[in-house]
């Protein structure tokens, strides 16, 4: 099939090296504009772009698909759909009415649960012990457009945002070629249903030390690995990469109450904490062995004062 496809990130890549691989014509690759990363705030290429350069694929950078002349180029080329995933830029009506099929995007998460920016974090956020891909036939909301096909996966007690994109992007690759494939019916969403995945900001990542030992675990896999689980140590940031709960009763909200190689054990408002990888400011990110060689943590000390 001829398709144009939209995408950013890995997540997008992934997506659109399958859809290569099963034959599909890429007659236009979409990708967000180079943006400042890295130390230097250099311009750094998306996945996409550097997959569609490495293929051939014909590729364009426009900062908004509400331009005249971006779709114009679209209606010229005469695809028969768009593969929308992760993109980050919204898909004006007219844009979206362009492909002869419409345009279909890869979402992760189960519609109508987690419709939004960041249903992988949000997910893992709220417990869900499972999630999925949809296959979704988008129109002018916030992904509410028709479902065309799901498939769920377990939430892992050990995932992390990571681990979890990257076993979705796998499902989200399959399920799009399986879609083109099928072409299966659309049939509606239950939208009282729905819940909203919000964008992540850094302050949620702080810790509350008050919160219950799963709520602030769930925390630390949810921003791993962006932004980081963070609290401080001394007055300086300290980041929680890995931590697992422990039902104990620990004492005052924040407080180190045990560290050796198996962890450092802080209290929460509900159980404890087990820190067992961490990140001194400007430091490396370290077990909590190789951390205690290169630290002293007082039986008084607390985290997050």
């Amino acid at each position: 099939m001829k398709l144009f496809f939209a995408g950013t990130p890995e997540f997008a890549a992934v997506a659109l090296d399958a859809l290569l691989a099963a034959g599909h014509v890429v007659a236009l690759t979409l990708t967000q504009p180079d943006r400042p990363a890295g130390r230097g705030l250099h311009p750094r290429p998306s996945a996409v772009k550097e997959l569609a350069l490495a293929r051939g694929l014909p590729l364009a950078q426009p900062a908004s698909l509400k331009e005249p002349v971006i779709q114009e180029r679209l209606r010229a080329i005469g695809a028969e759909a768009m593969v929308v995933a992760a993109y980050g830029l919204i898909l004006p009506r007219a844009a979206l009415a362009i492909p002869a099929r419409g345009c279909l995007n890869i979402h992760a998460s189960l519609l109508p649960r987690w419709r939004g920016a960041a249903p992988i974090q949000r997910a893992l956020l709220a417990g869900d012990r499972e999630t999925g891909i949809t296959i979704m036939q988008m129109d002018a909301g916030l992904d509410t457009g028709a479902i065309l096909l799901q498939e769920k996966i377990t939430i892992r007690d050990e995932d992390t945002a990571q681990t979890l994109h990257d076993r979705l992007a796998q499902l989200g690759a399959r399920c799009i070629v399986r879609a083109l494939r099928e072409q299966p019916a659309p049939r509606a969403q239950n939208d009282a249903a729905a819940t909203y995945a919000d964008k992540i900001s850094k302050t949620e990542a702080v810790i509350d030390w008050s919160r219950s030992a799963v709520d602030i675990c769930r925390q630390i896999r949810a921003f791993n690995p962006v932004p980081g689980a963070t609290t401080t140590l001394h007055g300086a940031t300290l980041k929680i990469w890995r931590g697992r709960p422990l039902e104990q009763k620990a004492g005052t909200p924040g407080a180190v109450v045990g560290a050796g190689s198996g962890g450092i054990v802080v209290a929460a408002g509900g159980g404890a904490v087990s820190i067992i990888e961490l990140q001194k400011a400007g430091g490396k990110r370290l077990g909590c062995a190789a951390f205690l060689a290169g630290a002293t943590l007082a039986p008084c000390l607390r985290l997050g004062t």
